[in-house]
């Protein structure tokens, strides 16, 4: 089943697969703000602050980040594409799958901010205990750009410090609380407050364990994966995050950002991420 709502007051678009998996699309930056496994709860966090609209970013879900990671090049924080509305093309249900698509593409807008012609397409699936979110960049200009791209996942943990990251060990990873980069010594290893790493080139699955349940982790075509919480001095100092809830959640974000991705014109790049709970 696949209908029309709303959410955070904006468009939305809700599915459910005949196993009872669901989950729910912002149009608004195509962010995903709800995914149900089969049988199961709510996996994804969305803060009860968050707002959606014009220019505004959701905190929470899974925003699509391009074509700048962070503050990492001369474009608005995180790019242009979590706070635009996107269009909706297809929802179906096949073999007991159940899919959205949704397409961003440039105009006038954009080009003011990033001068290049371009399509970005999110989609999802979801079927039983599996999520998966595929996001493709095509250039359709006539000239070649670089960009970095990110799913900046936000994921439901019940309590930040009774859980634990396995996966990545040996991984090396840029502490951006320092700027130190450090090789990774503990697997799995636990939270105590504010985190803030890119793992460079990280490889394999990642098994994250937390009082809302256990997910396996997975990318393709991701070359890095971020590992992000606020803490609770940061949270405070966030307008949209209220002051003790960096406690109920973890991003655990795919990403591409320490080798930009090239396009030459008619050029497309295509990467995932995976969640089994």
């Amino acid at each position: 089943m696949i209908k029309p709502t709303t959410a955070l007051g904006q468009p939305a678009m809700w599915l459910r697969a005949p196993c009872g998996a669901q989950a729910t699309v912002l149009l608004h930056g195509a962010t995903l703000v709800s995914w149900i496994p089969a049988g199961g709860h709510e996996r994804l966090y969305v803060s009860p602050m968050a707002e959606a609209g014009p220019g505004q970013a959701v905190r929470g879900g899974v925003p699509v980040i391009f074509p700048q990671f962070e503050q990492r090049g001369p474009l608005p924080r995180h790019g242009l594409a979590r706070n635009r509305d996107w269009q909706w093309l297809e929802g179906a249900e096949r073999s007991g799958i159940v899919i959205g698509v949704l397409r961003l593409s440039d105009d006038a807008a954009t080009r003011a901010i990033w001068p290049h012609a371009f399509e970005a397409e999110l989609s999802f699936s979801l079927s039983g205990q599996q999520l998966d979110i595929e996001l493709a960049i095509s250039n359709s200009g006539d000239a070649t750009f670089d960009f970095s791209a990110a799913l900046h996942t936000y994921l439901a943990v019940g309590d930040l410090q009774r859980t634990q990251l396995g996966g990545l060990l040996g991984a090396r990873y840029t502490d951006s609380l320092t700027g130190h980069q450090q090789q990774q010594e503990l697997d799995p290893f636990g939270f105590a407050g504010e985190i803030d790493r890119i793992y460079w080139g990280a490889r394999g699955t990642q098994q994250l364990v937390c009082p809302a349940g256990r997910l396996q982790i997975s990318r393709e075509g991701f070359d890095d994966l971020v590992v992000w919480n606020p803490g609770p001095t940061k949270a405070v100092a966030l307008a949209d995050l209220p002051d003790g809830d960096w406690l109920d959640m973890l991003c655990v974000e795919a990403a591409q950002i320490g080798e930009p991705v090239i396009l030459a014109p008619g050029q497309e790049w295509v990467a995932r991420q995976s969640f089994r709970a």
